[in-house]
């Protein structure tokens, strides 16, 4: 396991973290340190670092920026009442990094070093850990493609970088129901595109629908199958399931539904309790 060097922040650029009760909203607020590994073809993942939040430099010829090269993940760490921290299956979520890296054909991860290097940020981010109910600290592990170049090609070079957040509930109407828009204008994936991986592209292609749902007065799209625009997939920011008389019913893994952490624990649960 490589060591992580951690580079002090100096005091004075500290930022005040939210007061307890304040309504944190979601990805507003960001803490004081980054995780960043640099990747370069034929050395492998290397640097690693804790260094201070600030502006990542960038070539404007960056690959990122111009093809697309881009996958990340969104997981969260809960302060449990006795005052300790907890995360939920983060291997999972560097597993399936790896698995929308692949896709777009970025390097894979080492993930128990991925997951260690969430852990020694969020320990010496610990303070920032919201106790209020509903609440909890956001983690944002993103890897772009960071090789200056035009053409269409696959990098050479990759940054991987972890971001911290104290959030609370995703919608602004906090955790009451959500409405619901579906969608039978646009589509979101079809078989053999980009519908599971967790990428850049998947978020853009679904502003328009979003930004005509909210005119609507609706907080999210439901997706539908890209050939027969009536079989249900996804929502913008969850997987869906549906409980029919007695039974639990979701999408099946097909390639065009991200293979959610949540999706999965709710179906282990389900099983277990012979539904």
């Amino acid at each position: 396991m490589k060591e992580i060097p951690i580079i002090q922040a100096a005091p004075e650029v500290l930022k005040k973290k939210p007061e307890p009760g304040q309504q944190l909203g979601f990805g507003k607020i960001f803490t004081d340190y980054l995780f960043l590994l640099d990747y370069q073809k034929g050395k492998g993942w290397i640097n690693p670092r804790i260094e201070p939040y600030r502006p990542i430099p960038m070539d404007p010829a960056a690959l990122v920026l111009h093809y697309g090269q881009e996958v990340f993940e969104g997981l969260k760490a809960y302060r449990w009442p006795n005052g300790d921290t907890y995360l939920f299956r983060p291997r999972n979520n560097f597993e399936r990094m790896n698995r929308s890296a692949r896709r777009l054909c970025m390097p894979d991860l080492d993930v128990d070093f991925a997951v260690e290097a969430a852990k020694k940020l969020i320990r010496l981010e610990k303070d920032w850990v919201p106790s209020m109910p509903g609440s909890s600290l956001y983690i944002r592990p993103n890897m772009i493609a960071n090789e200056p170049a035009l053409g269409v090609q696959v990098s050479d070079q990759y940054l991987f970088y972890i971001m911290l957040g104290p959030v609370g509930a995703y919608y602004p109407q906090g955790f009451s129901p959500t409405q619901i828009y579906v969608s039978e204008k646009y589509i979101r994936a079809a078989q053999g595109g980009l519908g599971e991986a967790k990428t850049l592209a998947n978020y853009a292609h679904s502003l328009l629908a979003q930004e005509e749902a909210h005119e609507e007065g609706y907080n999210q799209v439901l997706w539908l199958d890209a050939i027969e625009r009536k079989y249900v997939e996804e929502v913008g920011t969850s997987n869906i399931f549906f409980y029919v008389g007695d039974e639990l019913v979701t999408p099946p893994l097909a390639g065009t539904i991200l293979p959610g952490i949540t999706r999965d624990s709710v179906l282990q649960l389900a099983r277990s309790w012979e539904m």
